[in-house]
């Protein structure tokens, strides 16, 4: 895939990056370059590898799904300046 001077241009102002003309020539060749190796990885076969989410296989611990509120809610509210029933109480900010 080739790169040229306006996309190199584009996305040095998206990324917020001032560049000059020498810089904008060299990023030309350096980001095509690194375009090329990713294209390359479109030619390796993964058909027949299994989807995986680190190197080693392991078996994620798992525990009950149970819904409770804890029982510590006093615990939860108990730094609040103002509390009511468990809740916090806030001032009114918008009329």
């Amino acid at each position: 895939m080739r790169v040229d001077e306006t996309t190199v241009r584009r996305i040095a102002r998206l990324a917020r990056i001032k560049i000059s003309d020498e810089e904008a020539k060299g990023l030309e060749a350096e980001l095509s370059g690194i375009l090329n190796w990713v294209e390359q990885l479109n030619s390796v076969d993964t058909s027949a590898v299994e989807p995986m989410t680190r190197v080693v296989p392991i078996e994620l611990k798992k525990r009950a799904d149970v819904i409770n509120d804890g029982d510590i809610a006093d615990d939860v509210v108990k730094n609040a300046p103002m509390v009511e029933d468990h809740y916090y109480v806030v001032p009114k900010v918008v009329e």
